[in-house]
């Protein structure tokens, strides 16, 4: 049996990254952080992490190595850097927190395999709130055996639930938020047709929320994000729209009929040509509430 993971390496340390090296530390255990930005690195130590701006400082030093980055490109790249060979050592588990690509997520984990390397899919849900609070939830793929020597660090992090073999969490987590992208989608027009008509944005929300009409955008992104029109939910338009077009990918591969999915892509990407590409994901609203020519105040 393998020994029990202390020593963490962390590379990723966006919105999301340093509260959840915060939280490994405050769980026990020793984290280094890795990340090219000063600031960033200024923010990691400041919560307990050593830090560095050179992954190859890691060699030897830590026995899982946490990815929180973009997407399958950034986590390729890291991975292919000469500079991490030495990191790579037998028996390091890797563990993709990205929002990657399940395909080339498996392909991956083969590859790394044959280096003696374990890997295991491991995105979140929950965004910047349920990283500060250590509640998100995680949707782990891999190896049972991999999964369960993560589980001490991850379960610092939130709620672990294994949903199958390696880039399994990673079509979890791509099926989810293009669930929850059309939520938000079909709740912006809804709520800019209730303002339209006259109705009060607070009762709608208040009666959506004791109704079949809930979910989580009426529950939480709605009355967080867009009533008080800060459209800080930390998670970025495009990153969400990346993991749409994952998830009307995946079932496209599986001969799935997914027009509604399909539907919901096109119309995020319009929205995504006229909004910065800094926008949150939650700023989707106030796009549809200017489309619809409402121009209520609460957006």
């Amino acid at each position: 049996m393998s020994e029990a993971i202390t020593r963490v390496g962390f590379v990723g340390l966006g919105r999301m990254g340093v509260p959840m090296v915060a939280n490994l530390v405050r769980g026990g255990f020793a984290v280094s952080a890795v990340d090219i930005s000063p600031d960033a690195l200024a923010r990691a130590e400041s919560v307990g992490a050593h830090t560095s701006a050179d992954l190859g400082d890691l060699a030897g030093e830590i026995e899982l190595l946490v990815l929180m980055l973009p997407d399958s490109d950034a986590v390729e790249k890291v991975l292919a850097d000469a500079a991490v060979a030495g990191v790579l050592g037998d028996g390091l588990l890797v563990a993709d927190m990205s929002s990657s690509q399940p395909g080339r997520t498996r392909t991956l984990a083969g590859e790394l395999a044959g280096r003696g390397v374990r890997m295991i899919d491991a995105p979140v849900s929950g965004g910047v709130g349920g990283a500060e609070k250590a509640t998100l939830t995680i949707m782990v793929g891999g190896e049972a055996s991999d999964v369960e020597r993560a589980r001490p660090a991850l379960e610092a992090l939130g709620r672990v639930v294994p949903v199958g073999g390696v880039g399994a969490g990673h079509a979890m987590k791509a099926l989810n938020n293009l669930l929850s992208a059309t939520h938000l989608w079909i709740t912006g027009e809804a709520m800019a047709a209730g303002v339209q008509f006259g109705l009060d944005p607070a009762v709608m929300l208040d009666v959506f929320n004791s109704s079949s009409g809930r979910s989580g955008s009426t529950e939480k992104k709605w009355p967080e994000f867009v009533m008080t029109q800060s459209y800080g939910s930390g998670f970025g338009l495009r990153l969400m729209l990346k993991d749409m077009r994952i998830a009307v990918e995946l079932s496209e591969q599986a001969g799935v009929f997914h027009s509604l999915g399909a539907d919901a892509v096109e119309l995020w990407a319009r929205a995504a040509e006229d909004l910065p590409s800094t926008a949150d994901h939650t700023e989707i609203a106030r796009w549809i509430d200017e489309r619809e020519g409402t121009g209520s105040s609460s957006l």
